[in-house]
């Protein structure tokens, strides 16, 4: 077993593969954090948003990101689709989280739910991760059913909690 954040991971299924982000992805990411439908029931603290360049942002992604949250392309057939993350880890109690976002392009093609998938099966064979948690926007019903169909249960609904909006956001608390 090999301890998160010990590399990379490149994770291959059989029609998406989760690998680094790189500077010909630039383009394809900047239509993704421009995207204020994909935003809508996500924090607005989240890493690719946190610098006005994106090629920067890919700069400090397996850097300074990478001390805290690995952040991956998800790709179809090599175009990139999307973001799967793995964040919030807790090396004491092997826990981590979870989360993806699509271009709405791909939205209902089952990405997220097989990128999801991918990430389950590298964290509990691959590391010594025993704890796999999400959080939703109770609004965000399509994340929901991508979780419930990859095995997680909902253990906490409608908690507030710190998002970086004005108010405290109502999310849905998840485990599997």
């Amino acid at each position: 077993m090999k301890k998160l954040f010990s590399e990379i991971p490149y994770i291959k299924g059989d029609r998406i593969v989760l690998r680094r982000i790189t500077q010909d992805d630039a383009a394809s990411l900047r239509e993704l954090t421009e995207s204020e439908a994909v935003y809508r029931y996500l924090p607005t603290f989240l890493f690719e948003k946190k610098y006005d360049s994106i090629e920067y942002v890919i700069d400090r992604l397996y850097d300074e990101c990478f001390s805290e949250s690995i952040i991956l392309g998800v790709f179809l057939d090599e175009e990139f689709c999307g973001i799967a993350e793995m964040y919030g880890f807790r090396d004491e109690i092997h826990k981590i989280s979870v989360g993806y976002r699509l271009l709405e392009r791909f939205w209902g093609q089952c990405i997220a739910s097989e990128a999801l998938a991918l990430m389950i099966d590298y964290l509990y064979n691959e590391t010594d991760i025993e704890i796999i948690t999400a959080s939703t926007m109770i609004e965000n019903r399509a994340s929901a059913r991508v979780l419930e169909k990859n095995g997680f249960d909902l253990v906490v609904h409608a908690v507030p909690e710190n998002w970086g909006y004005d108010e405290p956001t109502t999310t849905d608390k998840w485990i599997r």
